[in-house]
């Protein structure tokens, strides 16, 4: 029988790998809890958002002069408030509609079924996307207008269904309404750290009578894979994902979203 260190382990390296590719982090991690048998539970479907704050600090080391400019300079420098304004923005509607339906769509949304259709449909609109003839006009993420931060808080929300993709609707939003491929996957990450650390917050309190001291080693196993595997990721995935698009991690979702439906159908 597999150790509860070894689990962690894996669902640390799915974790890390899929955060912030457009393939839907959570959607893979519920699937692979439901046919790997990685931790079926209260404690592991926590254990699965805890972690996350793993790849987030990956986006934190790697950013980290840049975001230290604008931390530096949102009191002073009008540029650097505006994105702040505008990253507050975009979270707005996912703190919202979280803290409102959360519990409905946790109860309703999260199973496997779920996952792999919008993992299909995903990757059938990541291909869509690719093949736009898209004019780009906005190539830096910290100076999108406020009305296109906002609506890409908006689409970051669809992620809310699991097998959807946080990054992915986000970053698909962002080219549409004029981002380049660069900047959409950029700011993405960006977003990523106030809802992630926001899902983390709430997650960690709702859980804190449960957590013992083993809960706490497991969690921190997690949480180091997943930030080493998120730097390793990310550092690659831009300059990727600029050269060729986003036909391997569209034909991915279909795939694993097919593959999950058949085993379903057969009773797994």
């Amino acid at each position: 029988m597999m150790s509860d260190a070894m689990r962690a382990v894996i669902l640390g390296i799915i974790e890390g790998v899929t955060e912030f590719l457009p393939v839907s982090s959570t959607g893979h991690l519920l699937l692979a809890e439901r046919f790997f048998d990685l931790g079926e539970g209260n404690f592991w479907n926590s254990f699965s958002i805890l972690i996350q704050l793993g790849a987030i600090l990956a986006i934190v080391v790697l950013y980290f002069g840049k975001l230290w400019r604008v931390a530096l300079g949102m009191f002073s420098n009008a540029e650097d408030r505006r994105f702040v304004i505008g990253l507050l923005v975009a979270f707005l509607p996912a703190a919202v509609i979280g803290a409102a339906a959360g519990h409905y769509i946790k109860a309703y949304l999260f199973n496997p079924w779920v996952v792999c259709f919008s993992l299909i449909v995903g990757g059938a609109i990541l291909l869509w996307v690719d093949q736009l003839d898209l004019k780009p006009h906005e190539h830096d993420a910290t100076t999108f207008p406020l009305p296109m931060y906002l609506s890409i808080g908006f689409a970051q929300c669809l992620a809310m269904i699991p097998g959807v993709s946080r990054s992915g609707a986000s970053i698909v939003a962002a080219m549409l309404f004029g981002a380049d491929k660069h900047a959409a996957a950029e700011f993405s990450f960006f977003l990523a750290i106030p809802t992630m650390v926001g899902a983390f917050a709430y997650e960690f309190y709702k859980n804190r009578a449960d957590m013992s001291l083993d809960h706490t080693g497991i969690i921190a196993i997690g949480f180091v894979v997943s930030f080493v595997t998120a730097m390793i990721v990310v550092k690659t995935f831009l300059s990727y994902v600029t050269r060729h698009g986003f036909k391997l991690f569209a034909w991915w979702r279909v795939i694993v979203g097919t593959l999950g439906l058949v085993a379903l159908a057969m009773g797994r």
